[in-house]
């Protein structure tokens, strides 16, 4: 049992004096006290034996502790948790340096919450994925998106849109830009920045929004028919559906998470700089699980494809029919009109044969965008 509230140094030796005189009751002692008969006995013993002295807290910390983690090990796992506070220890025991035998997770959990540190759970812990798709090559499929919008402090300096590209199969982060809304010229002018720098993917994924396709053109927009003119084929994923672009989706909840949710930023200006800085991170030294701990740098090459300055010309197989896609998105072939999509309109398209006597198929770019069967009467 506890001693009673006010000094305990005074109730100790006030109750070792009372229960050393003559004839003293022990048992009324403790009671009065309130105290079990067994630390009544084990403050006599110290008291005869070390004086005043003895009844002083002794310390609970034990004279060995042979599985404690050293002094260096600790300085190095809280420096890695000041520098990377959103990280939890899986990902702190990747950056921990080679050693002879690293520790547990948990140990490193335990050092952080020694010192003061909040733990953040880590996100990989859960059940493995039944299946993980990935390409098996840098640059096959970029996924592409904007992220949610989110509002700058000042309330005159309007929203910020970032616009994120991810490499499917090094989950490199090609992009993270700040744009001013989700439209087409904005993102042309972030994708020929990243095309400069990075190369041409095979192939884009992204949704079915604007830019990048709308129901009304037909499926294809302006932009779209930009990347088809450079040689990317483009992808949607199914609406509904934003387990498509999974990886992206991943890579916008850790954006929020470890930047947006932490800081305000006034401008786009103030942004940009801020995404620089999280994306190098990101890239280059932040563990990823699904690379076993490896940083997506790790995995990623930009592309052998350069970007030219200027567009190629359309070329069409030499005795291909060719038709020009009138303003309305309409095409005509001995006496057939076919609707093609505003979103082409003024370019060329082809007219090919097909295995089926009678259906021809319209292509632009080697993307096929319509059928015309001219066993159907005009």
């Amino acid at each position: 049992m506890p001693w009673k509230e006010c000094s305990q140094m005074t109730s100790r030796l006030e109750f070792v004096m009372l229960a050393s005189a003559p004839g003293a009751n022990i048992s009324a002692l403790c009671h009065a006290f309130g105290i079990s008969r067994k630390t009544a006995y084990k403050w006599l013993s110290l008291f005869k034996k070390h004086g005043k002295e003895g009844l002083a807290d002794r310390s609970r910390r034990p004279v060995t502790s042979p599985h404690r983690s050293d002094l260096q090990l600790e300085a190095q796992v809280v420096a890695l948790h000041d520098e990377h506070p959103c990280w939890g220890p899986r990902k702190l025991l990747a950056l921990l340096p080679e050693q002879s035998k690293k520790p547990h997770p948990n140990t490193i959990a335990a050092i952080l919450r020694r010192h003061g540190r909040q733990v953040i759970p880590s996100s990989d812990t859960g059940p493995a994925a039944n299946k993980r798709f990935e390409h098996e090559a840098p640059n096959l499929l970029w996924q592409m998106d904007f992220k949610g919008h989110f509002a700058l402090t000042d309330p005159n300096a309007g929203r910020c849109y970032p616009l994120t590209i991810l490499d499917d199969h090094s989950r490199f982060a090609i992009c993270l830009k700040a744009c001013a809304g989700e439209t087409a010229e904005e993102a042309k002018r972030a994708l020929i920045d990243v095309f400069r720098q990075y190369g041409l993917p095979e192939r884009f994924t992204c949704d079915n929004g604007n830019p990048w396709g709308t129901p009304k053109q037909n499926g294809l927009t302006k932009f779209e028919i930009w990347l088809l003119r450079l040689g990317i084929r483009v992808s949607h994923s199914r609406p509904m559906h934003p387990q498509t672009q999974g990886k992206d989706e991943r890579f916008h909840r850790t954006l929020k998470f470890e930047l947006l949710d932490r800081r305000g930023f006034n401008s786009l200006e103030k942004c940009q700089p801020a995404f620089d800085d999280w994306r190098e991170r990101y890239n280059t030294i932040r563990p990823h699980y699904a690379l076993g701990q490896k940083p997506p740098a790790t995995r990623y090459t930009i592309s052998a494809r350069r970007y030219p300055e200027v567009l190629p010309p359309i070329e069409y197989e030499a005795g291909e029919v060719v038709r020009k896609v009138r303003g309305n998105g309409h095409i005509s072939f001995q006496g057939h009109q076919l609707f093609i999509g505003e979103g082409l309109a003024g370019e060329p398209v082809a007219i090919r044969q097909t295995d089926n006597d009678g259906l021809l198929s319209v292509v632009f770019c080697n993307r096929q965008v319509g059928e015309i069967d001219l066993r159907i009467a005009r």
